[in-house]
């Protein structure tokens, strides 16, 4: 039992890019299962953790994330994460989280306006999520970031909540987007859903220049597999 795989839903809406990347790392890297999720279905086919890869989904017209809040699969998300399973949102599927009312805030354009693709350090700020099992607090790690519409922004309430409560699990080292209180990554209240801007699955191999972002599958899987 100890040695059973994990299964992986991958959630594929239009414009997701970065499922395969995402699936590759699960299945290849991870040694876990990873199956796909059509957007339109509401059946996560038995999946213990869901991820929404990063990507454009719809075009991100109108907003990012605006249009794929409404996909037939984000009810069947929001009843698993109600029931405490875990949901991680990469980048766009961030974003889709935070229109969806799965986690506060909003996403607002980069401060600079201009797309940013490359390699950030961040900070562990809180080691003791499911996700992060395998980090240590205040460990500097590197993932990228590519997008344009990363900048965090919550009301005043919101944000003294998610300090107050270790919500903020990733803060950048230099905030490259205007995020405030340099954040890159939060949960929500119970800690079962997580979303950041970074891309871990872009950070697993050693060949892509760091592999920090294994973990947090990695993380997932241990914390699953233990519960």
């Amino acid at each position: 039992m100890g040695n059973r795989k994990i299964r992986f839903g991958v959630v594929v809406f239009p414009g997701t890019n970065c499922d395969r990347d995402t699936y590759h790392v699960i299945e290849e890297i991870a040694g876990e299962e990873a199956v796909y999720l059509w957007h339109q279905e509401r059946d996560l086919k038995g999946s213990r953790v869901v991820v929404l890869p990063g990507g454009f989904s719809y075009g991100d017209y109108l907003r990012s994330g605006a249009i794929a809040r409404f996909s037939p699969i984000m009810e069947a998300i929001k009843e698993f994460s109600e029931r405490g399973g875990l949901v991680l949102g990469i980048c766009n599927g961030f974003q889709i989280l935070l229109e969806a009312g799965l986690l506060p805030g909003a996403m607002l354009r980069n401060k600079g306006l201009r797309f940013i693709c490359r390699f950030e350090e961040m900070e562990v700020a809180n080691e003791a999520t499911p996700f992060t099992l395998l980090y240590s607090k205040g460990e500097r790690i590197r993932m990228p970031i590519a997008h344009i519409d990363g900048n965090y922004f919550a009301s005043p309430e919101d944000l003294s909540a998610l300090e107050r409560n270790e919500q903020v699990v990733f803060r950048y080292v230099e905030n490259p987007n205007g995020s405030l209180n340099d954040i890159a990554g939060i949960t929500n209240a119970k800690g079962n859903v997580l979303g950041l801007m970074p891309h871990p699955e872009r950070a697993s191999e050693a060949e892509l220049g760091s592999t920090d972002g294994l973990r947090m599958f990695l993380s997932a899987a241990k914390f699953v597999r233990e519960s």
